[in-house]
């Protein structure tokens, strides 16, 4: 079949050609090449083209952006925008306004050929995990209720000790053959055998059990294995695991869709974590080692002097693993730099001395409420921690914080 057909060639007709005679050519070709007629192997892929080719010319719209566009009209290429037709020729539906009618002609358009036992249904379902059981995987149980092959005659729906018989109207083919006179001429037309309802077999004694459906409604258990790394909203398939299928067709499948619980504080982006950590102003400022809750437990995270709301630190392999494998990401840590709102008298003082220290100018004599006793008390204090090698970061740090553990009294 050539890709990008020129329709007007495949009708056999000129492009000024009108719709009367369009429609006198598609039904002259159908015939000559539908599959119940020619039996050459390249007729079904040429009466295909024909209706395809039909399909356009016959729509005035479709024609036109055909005319002027060529195929580009139904793939969105050629600067259109995107396709007027949704990107094929015959629109949502996908089929012929005459395929019925060939249908009715023809059985089905493909020689009446039967279709083997129909696929079992496929189920959906949902399971919640906690977090961390999505990094790192999880085994869930699950009841799921399923038409399931009948145990007692195994899917044959006959009595046991039974056989299903041949029809004696089709002769176990399914289907009955008719000739048939239409508008087209006379054509051997097939349809599904009503004695047999197009099964080919008679289920003279159906089982006792399923009432020679071959399947039952039963609830079971299955064990679903969820991989590590898998994100919320995911939906893992388990073939086979559906309903399983009249007349003896094959199994559906499951469908599981992952739901996964928030843990508070962390949020994922792929294969990374996102946390937020708050430092005081002395942290900040000073840095420090902090102990960081992860999903593997309590990790440590140096934070350098000078560190400022926003910025964000890694720690490595700390993240989420790929579903199937592979390295773990890593966990970003987002620092926010808590500024108190309330202090001690002695805090203050250093903040005081702090912002003095930055050029601050000093305060009115009436700002301190004139506790000069207090400040004199201060400042022999800062020269006492100055003696003992402590500057003014350091103590105002102890002071919101506390001193570090060695200088805790034990």
């Amino acid at each position: 079949m050539v890709t990008k057909q020129d329709y007007y060639a495949t009708l056999e007709v000129e492009r000024t050609t009108n719709k009367a005679d369009i429609k006198k050519a598609y039904l002259r070709l159908a015939r000559k090449y539908h599959p119940d007629v020619n039996k050459e192997a390249s007729a079904e892929a040429r009466f295909k083209e024909v209706k395809e080719a039909y399909e356009v010319l016959s729509d005035d719209d479709k024609r036109a952006a055909y005319d002027r566009y060529g195929h580009a009209a139904f793939d969105g290429s050629a600067g259109m925008g995107g396709s007027p037709f949704g990107g094929s020729p015959f629109g949502a539906g996908g089929g012929s306004p005459f395929e019925d009618l060939f249908e009715s002609f023809f059985g089905g358009g493909g020689g009446g050929r039967q279709s083997g036992p129909p696929r079992g249904a496929d189920l959906q379902t949902q399971i919640a995990l906690d977090f961390e059981e999505a990094i790192f995987g999880a085994e869930r149980e699950m009841n799921v209720t399923r038409m399931q092959t009948c145990g007692t005659c195994n899917g044959s729906r006959a009595e046991p000790g039974t056989q299903p018989s041949t029809c004696l109207v089709c002769g176990g083919a399914g289907q009955v053959r008719r000739v048939q006179n239409t508008i087209l001429g006379q054509f051997m037309t097939a349809a599904p055998c009503e004695r047999c309802r197009g099964e080919g077999v008679i289920i003279s004694s159906p089982c006792h059990t399923c009432n020679g459906e071959g399947r039952v409604r039963q609830t079971s258990n299955l064990t679903v294995t969820v991989p590590a790394g898998i994100e919320d909203d995911a939906t893992l398939r388990l073939s086979g695991q559906g309903e399983a299928g009249p007349r003896g067709g094959g199994p559906g499948n499951l469908y599981v869709r992952i739901r996964v619980r928030p843990r508070k504080g962390f949020t994922r982006q792929g294969k990374q974590i996102h946390v937020e950590q708050t430092l005081d102003v002395a942290q900040a400022a000073l840095g420090d080692e902090i102990e960081v809750a992860t999903v593997d437990g309590p990790a440590r995270l140096k934070i350098p002097a000078g560190a400022q709301t926003g910025q964000t630190f890694r720690l490595r392999g700390h993240g989420a693993p790929s579903v199937g494998g592979g390295d773990r990401g890593d966990q970003i840590v987002t620092v926010r730099v808590q500024i108190p709102t309330k202090l001690t008298g002695e805090q203050r003082a250093l903040f005081e001395q702090l912002g003095a220290s930055f050029g601050r100018k000093e305060r009115a004599a009436g700002a301190v409420d004139g506790k000069e006793n207090g400040q004199a008390k201060d400042r022999d204090k800062d020269k006492d921690g100055e003696r003992h090698g402590k500057g003014i970061f350091e103590r105002v740090k102890e002071a919101i914080i506390g001193p570090d553990d060695e200088e805790r009294p034990r």
